[in-house]
């Protein structure tokens, strides 16, 4: 980082702040992450900690002016994008799953509930 800070020690103070930022933003994430209470929570949390890797790999970059730094951090930017995307789909899939199961299950057991359809005035059709 000695060549950001001999260039202009005002980067260099910005870049330790953003530093600061990023890791208490890893720090929240991690939390996240280990308290849950949900599978959805912690991909989020998980997402939000590949984001803020991101973001820690681009400072990183900045302070060494190394520019493959900034490769890795588009990689891994791609392979977090890409992940969540197959998370929602799989959370979609389960969803389908879900109903259609418990659609089969009250046609089996007689328990569906026809509920009356509105207009959305309080009136039925």
């Amino acid at each position: 980082m000695s060549d950001v800070v001999e260039t202009s020690p005002v980067v260099g103070v910005a870049l330790q702040i953003c530093f600061g930022l990023v890791v208490l933003g890893m720090v929240f994430a991690l939390l996240r992450l280990m308290r849950g209470p949900s599978l959805p929570d912690r991909v989020v949390a998980l997402d939000m900690l590949t984001i803020a890797s991101v973001g820690f790999i681009a400072c990183f970059a900045m302070a060494t002016l190394e520019r493959a730094f900034i490769d890795v951090a588009i990689a891994l930017a791609l392979v977090g994008f890409l992940a969540t995307v197959a998370f929602a789909r799989y959370t979609e899939q389960r969803a389908r799953q879900m109903i259609g199961d418990a659609t089969v299950r009250a046609n089996l057991t007689g328990t569906r509930r026809e509920t009356p359809v509105t207009t959305g005035k309080g009136k039925e059709r």
